[in-house]
């Protein structure tokens, strides 16, 4: 005999929003890899975007602006010195503000293109409409959500 509580346990997983977004995730990351490249991460593609947009930010705002943890922040950081594309300079207060170097500029001018053709295969076979509607809802969701995250995304303006 069924109960409801039974009904409830086997909700299809094309159903779950969980399991959509991890599967949206791989997918993400699946298409970054084959059309990007492995030179850098998607996450330290994003730092790397950032610090181009906003030189001599402090490891704990770029933390909050792309929402990861700071120890998650400081082993990318380090990565991405290590590679050549960011330095790390120690202020007054030991605060480290992160810097693109030349190659790490020269690295976000040549995946531009890339980039947006990432951005280009994510979305085929929406139209332009299903495309701004999912780009739309995603960043409703993430608003709605942003305080349930371990690293909630902390915007500051320029």
């Amino acid at each position: 005999m069924s109960t409801p509580t039974d009904a409830h346990a086997f909700i299809d997983l094309d159903h779950q929003p969980g399991h959509l977004i991890r599967r949206a995730h791989q997918i993400s990351v699946s298409v970054f890899l084959d059309v990007v490249g492995r030179e850098v991460t998607p996450i330290q593609y994003a730092m790397l975007m950032l610090l181009g947009q906003r030189p001599g930010l402090d490891q704990l705002t770029v933390a909050q602006e792309i929402a990861i943890d700071t120890s998650s922040c400081a082993d990318i950081a380090a990565r991405l010195e290590a590679k050549g594309l960011i330095t790390r300079d120690v202020g007054a207060r030991g605060q480290r503000s992160l810097h693109l170097t030349d190659d790490g500029r020269s690295l976000i001018q040549d995946l531009s293109v890339p980039i947006q053709t990432l951005q280009d295969t994510l979305l085929e076979g929406l139209t332009e409409n299903e495309s701004s509607e999912l780009l739309r809802l995603l960043r409703k969701f993430v608003s709605l959500n942003n305080e349930r995250s371990r690293a909630p995304l902390r915007k500051r303006r320029p």
